[in-house]
């Protein structure tokens, strides 16, 4: 990790609190000074750590620029992917308001930008402003509904719907590229087969079947979806 040279720190700032999909949007024109002197803002190299598993929290953590993978080790250092983070998402953050370690690890997917706030801070300005403590809690519950859904896929959908459920999840996620189709977000074969509970060989065999099948296409890393419409309905039968 090391402090942001790209960008200054006014503008980084100014990115991940003015935003409309911010949650301090809705703070104060005097709360946003005081958010804005007390962000810790940070430059992750690609395939670097944000936290790990089983650290302490030091605070809020926002993406202001960049991809984050957020994952648990299982069985013999296997990873499974959980989330996957974009701009201005929070990451951490159950661990931070549950008063407890990280039960998952980040990683920067590529080049990512991150604003970190104080715990004190923050409940200091959940107290002094409901509309943030609802913003907070609506993106909790939008987590803990999204949570729950890949559950349901992860155990109860076969190899094929799976893996069409995490190329439509990267779609919703990243968008496409300008073309519209090749998919915004260049995953290795062992992140999509961690983000699909599959092993390496089966989600190599499977992204081939659904480039034969007209589906996908792929080159190298960048996946292509030719077919909505099918990949949607793989997904949804299973």
């Amino acid at each position: 990790m090391i402090e942001n040279d790209k960008k200054s720190r006014d503008t980084i700032c100014g990115e991940v609190i003015n935003n409309s999909n911010s949650v301090f949007n809705v703070l104060t024109p005097q709360e946003k000074e005081e958010l804005k002197s007390n962000i810790t803002c940070s430059f992750f190299k690609k395939g670097e750590y944000i936290y790990k598993e089983g650290e302490r929290p030091i605070g809020l953590i926002c993406l202001s620029d960049g991809k984050v993978k957020i994952f648990k080790e299982g069985v013999g250092g296997r990873e499974q992917i959980v989330r996957m983070a974009k701009p201005i998402g929070f990451i951490g953050y159950r661990a931070l308001f549950a008063e407890e370690n990280n039960i998952a690890s980040a990683v920067a997917i590529e080049d990512s930008i991150t604003c970190t706030v104080s715990y004190d801070l923050i409940l200091r300005l959940i107290h002094s402003n409901p509309d943030l403590a609802l913003c907070i809690i609506r993106s909790l519950s939008t987590e803990l509904g999204f949570s729950n859904n890949r559950t349901i896929t992860l155990t109860q959908k076969h190899i094929r719907g799976r893996l069409a459920e995490s190329l439509l999840f990267l779609r919703d996620t990243y968008g496409f590229e300008e073309d519209e189709a090749t998919i915004k977000v260049y995953l290795s074969r062992e992140d999509i087969a961690n983000l699909s509970n599959m092993t390496t060989s089966n989600a190599i065999r499977t992204l081939s079947t659904f480039a034969s099948e007209g589906v996908i296409s792929i080159d190298g890393r960048k996946i292509k979806i030719l077919d909505k419409i099918r990949l949607d309905r793989i997904s949804k039968l299973g």
